[in-house]
């Protein structure tokens, strides 16, 4: 057992095993007290609630409360490992939400397979939360329980392993693509992985303005092109009429490479085919297309991401989902929109060009940050990203007309930010 392993056994394992835990937010130290908490002054709020369901986000924590729900199907990096073994990543997904912006978040272990099935429990359960975040489902039923869900729920449903790196990557893109002084229009763009997250990333990527007939996808069969007869209608919606068949000749003359696929799958020799001014997003976790030192040795005019904490540029969706999630709940909104998204892409990316607090640049253990080709998105220990990011998906929520509960004052809806991490 190496040291990691140990060390990280032990942090989950000391003291109160696991990584959360509930506690009271109201007095309960009188029995006056818990005759209001319980019976029978419950009642009351129940009664409230029967007759306007809207109240549950008056008088019960729905408003500030996110599921967390995952199969096990496809756990970062481990793949179908089960419902019960991916727990301790859902904890951490309900830290995370708890630390950054202050969003209660309950962890579900599903088992079940079977999405139909699936969504059947997890629509049961909806009324519970104020919002619903799938984790760590293969694809294809990734996309059918989500489009279903977001259907048959009033409250907004998002698979993050899709919207959050469609969303975070989406950033980076406009800024890499600003500091190579390209516009996105023209781009080349090379995805090489066709799952869940792949094609999220290049459906935002297209309303962020690439073009269509500027996208070739690979799976691990090759390009994806409308001559073949073992895609499904996901993948369809990016096949290409070029006579390109492989990664080498899609890299030829290619302005960006997203990657979510493999290790290693990326050479040298094919980023020196590329474009003048290139963009290498190497995003498979832990290790990446390339290695990040090697893309940048191997051009010196790159810009290089990956999913990694120990390497510039991290791609991380944890500066995405709390933030998302305290937008949409803060209004009440029935759903995810493509709006919100956008806005929590375009939010990001101009933080990022924003003067960077000491004590951030002192966190990440450098000299200076400015924007450049090795700052192209924020820390994930900014504090600044709950302020920018929330507010942005709130408006979005409200523009796409699906905020039941708008904000009128700004400048308080601020304050209540700062009270809210003031709190943690």
């Amino acid at each position: 057992m190496n040291k990691l392993e140990q060390e990280a056994l032990s942090y989950h394992e000391e003291g109160r095993p696991g990584k959360i835990e509930t506690i009271p937010t109201k007095p309960y130290s009188t029995p006056h007290d818990l005759s209001l908490a319980y019976s029978p002054g419950v009642a009351y709020p129940c009664l409230e609630i029967e007759k306007r369901p809207s109240d549950a986000y008056r008088y019960t924590n729905k408003g500030n409360l996110v599921a967390v729900i995952s199969n096990g199907t496809a756990v970062l990096g481990l793949g179908n490992i089960g419902s019960l073994a991916s727990k301790p990543v859902m904890e951490g997904k309900a830290l995370l939400f708890k630390i950054y912006a202050g969003v209660d978040a309950f962890d579900i272990e599903v088992n079940e397979e079977d999405p139909d099935r699936f969504i059947e429990v997890v629509k049961a359960i909806s009324g519970t939360f104020g919002g619903i975040n799938l984790e760590d489902i293969k694809a294809p039923g990734s996309f059918k329980i989500e489009e279903r869900l977001k259907e048959e729920c009033d409250i907004p449903v998002m698979h993050d392993d899709q919207h959050g790196t469609a969303i975070i990557s989406g950033a980076a893109l406009l800024n890499a693509l600003e500091i190579q002084s390209k516009k996105i229009g023209d781009i080349r763009l090379v995805v090489n992985g066709a799952g869940a997250a792949a094609i999220s990333c290049t459906r935002l990527y297209k309303r962020l303005g690439v073009r269509a007939e500027n996208i070739v996808m690979l799976d691990s069969k090759g390009v994806i092109r409308e001559d073949r007869t073992d895609i499904n209608a996901h993948k369809r919606e990016f096949a290409t009429q070029r006579d390109i068949h492989t990664l080498e000749e899609a890299m030829r003359g290619a302005d960006v490479f997203l990657g979510l696929s493999v290790a290693g799958v990326l050479t040298p020799a094919m980023i020196l085919d590329m474009a003048p001014r290139p963009v290498v997003f190497a995003l498979a976790n832990p290790t990446p297309e390339i290695d990040y030192d090697l893309a940048r040795a191997t051009r010196d005019d790159i810009i290089v991401a990956t999913g990694r904490s120990d390497y510039p540029n991290q791609v991380n969706n944890v500066l995405g989902f709390p933030y998302i999630f305290r937008g949409a709940l803060d209004t009440h909104a029935t759903a995810i929109t493509e709006e919100m998204k956008l806005s929590a892409t375009y939010a990001l990316a101009s933080l990022a060009k924003e003067p960077v607090p000491a004590e951030v640049v002192k966190a990440s253990g450098c000299d200076s940050l400015e924007f450049g080709r090795d700052y192209i998105l924020p820390k994930p220990y900014d504090p600044r990203l709950l302020y920018h990011v929330a507010p942005a998906v709130a408006k979005g929520a409200m523009v796409s007309g699906v905020a039941a509960s708008p904000i009128r004052d700004w400048e308080e809806y601020d304050r209540y930010l700062h009270r809210v991490m003031e709190r943690h």
